[in-house]
């Protein structure tokens, strides 16, 4: 197999590339912050989704959430990934569709007030729109990660971000680069429980 250097510094180049234009986001950021920070001070609920790679990053920001962002004196976070329930997935894929496997357990589960995250690399997953649509009928605050085009989620997002690419790859890296922006900053609020060299 021939690997090209070539390829990898476009890779790197790309990343870096996208780097810079989300310091065009950052009022952006800021308010998807202040609305994960509104829900923990009022004990209000997040959910998460993804499917695949953003399954695995609904899955991550959950636990950095439940414990890399613990702020000693502040409530704790009650977050949940929806992607994470295997029986309940497939239990709901099976009997009704895949495209209810998120909206089904919210019907369990949300309330009023209560944040509700998807990733979404193309923004037109029929799951994650169909969760959001649930969600702003029900007056949850819905916040969209997606890429260049922002696909028919954003248009049910009080806030969307949206990757400047159209490449999923490059799609995904990022949502996982901000989502640890976030937890970063959400440290730098107080002091955190634990401490990272």
């Amino acid at each position: 197999m021939n690997i090209s250097e070539i390829d990898f510094a476009k890779f790197l180049e790309t990343q870096i590339s996208c780097i810079h234009e989300l310091e065009n986001n950052f009022l952006i950021i800021k308010q998807i912050i202040d609305e994960i920070l509104k829900a923990r001070n009022n004990n209000r609920k997040i959910f998460i989704m993804g499917n695949g790679g953003s399954g695995s990053t609904a899955s991550h920001f959950c636990a950095d959430l439940l414990k890399t962002a613990i702020i000693k004196g502040e409530n704790r976070f009650q977050a949940f990934s929806l992607a994470d329930n295997n029986p309940v997935i497939l239990a709901w894929s099976n009997d009704v569709s895949y495209d209810d496997i998120f909206v089904e357990q919210l019907k369990n589960l949300l309330s009023k007030n209560d944040v509700l995250i998807g990733f979404s690399g193309s923004g037109n997953s029929n799951n994650i729109v169909k969760a959001f649509q649930y969600g702003k009928k029900t007056g949850s605050i819905c916040l969209g990660f997606t890429g260049e085009s922002g696909g028919l989620m954003k248009k049910y997002c009080k806030i969307c971000l949206q990757v400047k690419s159209d490449h999923m790859l490059t799609i995904e890296s990022q949502h996982v680069l901000i989502f640890h922006c976030i937890i970063e900053i959400i440290r730098k609020t107080g002091k955190p429980l634990f401490d990272y060299k």
